[in-house]
């Protein structure tokens, strides 16, 4: 086990980021390993609260949490992809083949729909490319409108940010979060 690179704050948590923490946690709920070690920075925590596209979006949760667990799979962050994959996959119908090709999969993986695979190779393209070919965006603006497509695109982007944090900080991995499947 590696060994967290920026320790995590813990109770009693100055005022504001105590404040901060319970907007970002349901009541009740400890916050994630990730949020107490943003919160070492107490200006980021908050930034990165209010920069949250988890909320009530223009897309729906399925293709919401498609695009953040592949984002994660292509960055390699196994905290997050773990997360998500506890927290809401199944919950926004996701399968567990789906799940499994967001680590090990494609763009053309007989488990996706259509609409599916545009979003997976949306995110491929941006990870490898920082771009999105006229093809793909063709397709997905025969998809989703613009509003949608450019929070497609921000989602990604906040999710390599996410990735950035959880990989080059070593965050821990959450005990209740599923790990990266073996490659079958």
């Amino acid at each position: 086990m590696t060994q967290q690179r920026i320790a995590m704050v813990n109770p009693p948590y100055e005022q504001e980021t105590k404040e901060d923490l319970e907007k970002m946690m349901p009541p009740g709920i400890e916050p994630l390993k990730l949020f107490k070690t943003i919160a070492q920075n107490p200006r980021v925590l908050k930034k990165f609260r209010k920069g949250n596209l988890l909320g009530r979006g223009s897309i729906d949760h399925r293709d919401r949490e498609i695009v953040i667990l592949r984002t994660c799979a292509r960055c390699g962050s196994e905290y997050e992809w773990g997360v998500h994959t506890a927290y809401f996959a199944e919950r926004f119908g996701i399968s567990q083949e789906q799940i499994a090709a967001t680590v090990h999969g494609d763009g053309q993986s007989p488990c996706w729909e259509e609409k599916d695979r545009l979003l997976i190779r949306m995110v491929d393209e941006l990870h490898d490319s920082a771009q999105i070919s006229d093809d793909l965006w063709n397709g997905l603006a025969a998809a989703w409108n613009p509003d949608q497509l450019v929070e497609l695109i921000v989602l990604t982007g906040f999710y390599h940010t996410v990735s950035f944090v959880t990989n080059g900080a070593k965050v821990e991995l959450e005990e209740f979060a599923a790990r990266f499947p073996d490659k079958a």
